[in-house]
């Protein structure tokens, strides 16, 4: 029993080791995108999914894809556009003529990692389809319904520079993401690093393959056993009713700004990701800490502020910080 019990910690300390390697294989091709890296793999480990906004240019697309060679995963890019059907997502049936007979042709959406590149360029059945498959893990085809491939983690980007022509995520559809991710411009030093790789023309780098399929599920089931006291399940509830209820938590300057607060699903968010991020430091119970680093962005865009908040240039992260400053861990 003993030996056993041994066995599990050294996985455990081997998977961890392994997360490590993870970033800086990633750093091999990416450079300063540690923080975007970090959030990707909380979605993945956890069963969320990650909704990043960022200008053109920040290496969305090559983490996502360099990721899924590091994990050994299968990986699509969806370009969404105005004229895209929810066909050319989950795929459609065609007719085969020497079978005389309709055929399934699965769609791109058959991936472990997607990337839906500017998701706000569709309208909103195709937003719909995506959504449906990263909610149930599932889409229909004909009348035969067909299960994803696991893991399955949806990336989308959102372009915040160009607004004109978009159909923004529904408030109701954007609290299906986990967390939604604001990616900044690089430092100077990492600006530098990248010019420097990506003028020279013959700049090529390979990753190796760090962890398995059956890594991440293993993963997934070592950081559903870290611990949370009930304390901080108690804070966290907290958190999520201070955004419902501002003015019960001497919040007062923010209850007239608040059209509605997060939904449930923020509570299981900020559980599941603050038990991700303590396994990450390589620890087996969660910290006050935990709950607050990740706090942001799993709070942020499911807060609805009305337009007296945007007349008066009172935004969500303003909100967010004052409720993890006022709400006291009892």
């Amino acid at each position: 029993m003993q030996t056993e019990e041994i066995s599990y910690e050294e996985k455990i300390r081997e998977h961890q080791l392994k997360i490590k390697q993870v970033f800086r294989e990633m750093g091999k091709v990416v450079v300063g995108q540690q923080y975007m890296v970090n959030r990707l793999l909380i979605g993945l480990f956890t069963n969320g999914h990650i909704l990043l906004e960022g200008v053109p240019g920040l290496a969305k697309t090559l983490t996502i894809n360099t990721l899924a060679k590091v994990l050994h995963l299968d990986f699509q890019r969806i370009q969404f556009t105005p004229d895209l059907l929810p066909s050319d997502l989950i795929g459609t049936m065609i007719y085969n003529q020497s079978s005389s007979a309709f055929e399934v042709k699965k769609g791109p959406i058959f991936a472990n990692l997607i990337l839906a590149d500017e998701v706000n360029r569709s309208p909103a059945k195709v937003q719909s389809a995506l959504l449906e498959a990263m909610q149930e893990k599932q889409v229909t085809i004909g009348e035969k319904t067909y299960r994803l491939d696991l893991p399955f983690l949806v990336m989308a980007t959102q372009n915040p520079v160009e607004q004109e022509g978009t159909y923004p995520l529904p408030e109701a559809q954007v609290d299906r993401f986990m967390m939604k991710v604001y990616v900044d411009y690089l430092s100077k030093a990492d600006e530098l690093e990248v010019m420097r790789r990506m003028s020279n023309l013959s700049y090529s780098s390979t990753v190796n393959t760090i962890l398995t399929k059956q890594d991440i599920f293993d993963i997934r089931n070592e950081i559903n056993q870290v611990q949370i006291s009930e304390t901080l399940e108690r804070y966290i509830i907290e958190l999520v009713f201070a955004t419902r209820h501002p003015a019960d938590y001497d919040l007062s300057d923010f209850a007239q700004y608040v059209l509605y607060g997060v939904s449930p699903r923020a509570s299981i968010a900020l559980n599941l990701a603050a038990k991700a991020v303590a396994f990450f430091d390589e620890r087996d119970y969660v910290l006050p800490e935990d709950i607050k680093e990740i706090a942001s962005d799993v709070l942020n865009h499911r807060v609805i502020l009305n337009y007296e908040a945007e007349a008066d240039n009172v935004q969500t992260k303003d909100f967010v910080e004052a409720i993890l400053r006022k709400v006291p861990i009892s």
